[in-house]
């Protein structure tokens, strides 16, 4: 198998020596002292990987718009969302994700505007068609005109069908998906057709058998060798020469940090210290068969650290004690978590108001880290009402809508019902008033200490 790897060196593209199996790079030490954006590091290599149908050179670390940065009120940072795209855009990565859905609409318009100015021309854009929003065939060019209008592009280079499972796909292909791909790629609004995948190994194996795809993009991590597609899935897609995007690599953040105390143990025994999203994301990496591993960075110490990583992971680098050591952690955190969430808020908004993402966090917060007693009291700040509107489990009326349509096939009412046991126990509403009482009382020392402060300047 011939892998193509390239090295991005300020505006000189290096192609590195090809060899089958594991190439070889001579120019990882290769630096740039030249500042770009607003990153502070001077290394600004990146590794690139070619789609197999195409020859296209796409970066191997990608732009997932799923998690831009916020404001208190919750609202995107568009500022500081755009400086980051760019800033990632300047050091050499060219294909950025995004999806209708995507902060309920937002991500695209802020991609939009992040890509003016020169910056469209340096990247592959990729977005997707929601089955959700399908209903008849004209539905489909009705969402990408509109999607080609708010990404102020007259092309998508590559377009997905969202979240596919076994009934979704079912669905768009008896609505007549595959000849509206054809069709559109004829007329040239979009140049790659792919999708993105949420169901079976044998369904994803279905679905690549049935249409000229370019690409897939799938689920997979250290924790989900054998979930959803899973290994065998890759390998399958890759063996029919599709390119593969790889989405939620660290599992929604819960493989980066920070991390259980015997997570950690297993980390600092690593020759090579790396920090816990390297050694997911080069796991990752490390498989030849992955052409793009996306990255929901919403934190510019988040963007470097990835990028750092980016330029020297190349496939079948890892040596076998490496491989050996994720190994360990993968079974320790299989031991430890309570509930495989990984936050895609596909089951949001719930009809009962539950925060059903954020109710999962602080469950296995609370399961992960048992010597932290902040848990509860943090969920009950959260999502008790105490800081906004309340969405502690408790709320749930078991009407089964987010169970069908989890990515994961978790059973969420049941784990919803465990964790409003758990969490917030009888008394809910004495506890609630508890911690208002405390945020209170620190907010009127605040205020008597600022006051005093003042009168003795």
């Amino acid at each position: 198998m011939v892998i193509p790897v390239y090295l991005y060196a300020g505006r000189k593209k290096l192609r590195v020596v090809n060899r089958k199996r594991t190439p070889r790079v001579e120019y990882l030490a290769l630096q740039h002292s030249e500042r770009r954006s607003n990153l502070s590091f001077d290394v600004v290599i990146m590794l690139y990987r070619n789609v197999p149908k195409t020859g296209d050179s796409l970066s191997i670390l990608g732009f997932g718009c799923m998690r831009l940065p916020l404001t208190k009120t919750g609202a995107v940072d568009e500022p500081r969302a755009i400086q980051q795209i760019r800033s990632a855009i300047d050091n050499g990565v060219n294909y950025v994700d995004t999806a209708p859905v995507y902060h309920l609409g937002k991500s695209e318009l802020v991609l939009g505007k992040a890509l003016a100015g020169g910056y469209r021309e340096k990247v592959r854009i990729a977005t997707k068609l929601p089955p959700w929003s399908v209903h008849k065939r004209a539905d489909m060019d009705r969402i990408l005109d509109s999607q080609l209008k708010t990404l102020a592009t007259d092309h998508i280079d590559y377009y997905l069908l969202h979240s596919l499972s076994q009934e979704s796909w079912e669905k768009l292909k008896s609505l007549g998906v595959l000849e509206f791909l054809s069709t559109a790629k004829k007329d040239g609004r979009i140049r790659n057709a792919g999708f993105s995948f949420h169901g079976t190994t044998a369904t994803l194996k279905e679905i690549v058998d049935a249409y000229y795809w370019e690409f897939c993009q799938i689920q997979y991590n250290y924790l989900d060798e054998h979930n959803q597609a899973g290994t065998e899935g890759l390998k399958y897609a890759a063996k029919n020469r599709l390119a593969v995007m790889i989405m939620e690599p660290l599992r929604g953040g819960n493989l980066a940090g920070p991390v259980p105390d015997e997570i950690q143990k297993i980390w600092d025994g690593a020759q090579l210290k790396r920090s816990p999203a390297e050694w997911g994301l080069r796991w990752v990496w490390n498989h030849p068969e992955v052409t793009v591993v996306l990255s929901g960075m919403n934190n510019e110490a988040h963007i470097e650290e990835n990028l750092r990583a980016a330029a020297s992971a190349l496939p079948d680098s890892l040596s076998h004690d490496e491989s050996a050591l994720i190994a360990r952690v993968r079974d320790t955190y299989q031991r430890l978590m309570k509930v495989g969430c990984t936050a895609c808020g596909y089951c949001m908004p719930c009809p009962s108001g539950v925060d059903i993402p954020g109710c999962f966090a602080s469950y296995n917060t609370h399961h992960l880290f048992p010597h932290d007693r902040s848990a509860k009291f943090l969920y009950i700040g959260r999502h008790g009402g105490v800081l906004g509107d309340k969405s502690y489990a408790g709320l749930c009326r078991q009407c089964g809508k987010c169970e069908k349509i989890c990515p994961q096939h978790l059973p969420v009412p049941m784990l919803i019902k465990q964790v409003s046991l758990e969490m917030e126990g009888r008394g809910l509403g004495l506890k609630i008033r508890l911690v208002k009482s405390v945020l209170w009382c620190y907010d009127k020392a605040e205020r008597i200490k600022r006051k005093f402060e003042r009168k003795t300047r």
